[in-house]
């Protein structure tokens, strides 16, 4: 039986740090768990991203969604970009990312912002499908571009 979904705060931190730590490992990156917990915790502070989570009995995050407020220029609307999403290994195919869906989709509308953009790598199959199937459509009109300023 799966908890609640729940959004984060300030103190939450430290549930949602090790688990934002083996996410970045997922996509190669060193495990820096102080990095991690100061990168959230500055995040929930500040009130710079809205972050949902499930905890498992022992309090410890399956999985987590994190998203950015944005605007569009052409739309003349705000947007929310769906930075981070990430289920722990042990506990995939059990409705934990479509769960965190449904929390972000929700939280969207109802502070009724007008579009929720994400993008994931292109093997990510198993993920494509899974926004695919509630919604989400592929663009295939705009490449994506991107300038690394820091080393």
């Amino acid at each position: 039986m799966l908890k609640q979904v729940i959004r984060a705060q300030s103190q939450d931190a430290e549930i949602i740090s090790p688990l934002f730590d083996e996410y970045r490992q997922f996509y190669g990156y060193p495990s820096e768990p102080e990095l991690a917990l100061s990168f959230i915790s500055q995040r929930l502070k500040r009130d710079e991203s809205v972050i949902f989570y499930l905890p498992d009995e022992q309090n410890q995050a399956l999985g987590f969604v994190q998203l950015y407020p944005g605007f569009s220029s052409l739309r003349a609307a705000q947007l929310l970009i769906l930075n981070d999403i990430y289920v722990t290994q042990h506990a995939r195919c059990v409705g934990i990312g479509r769960a965190l869906l449904d929390a972000a989709l929700n939280y969207a509308k109802a502070q009724g912002i007008d579009e929720l953009i994400l993008e994931t790598q292109r093997n990510n199959v198993r993920a494509q499908a899974l926004y695919e199937s509630i919604g989400f459509v592929r663009d295939n009109e705009f490449f994506h571009y991107s300038l690394t300023l820091k080393p």
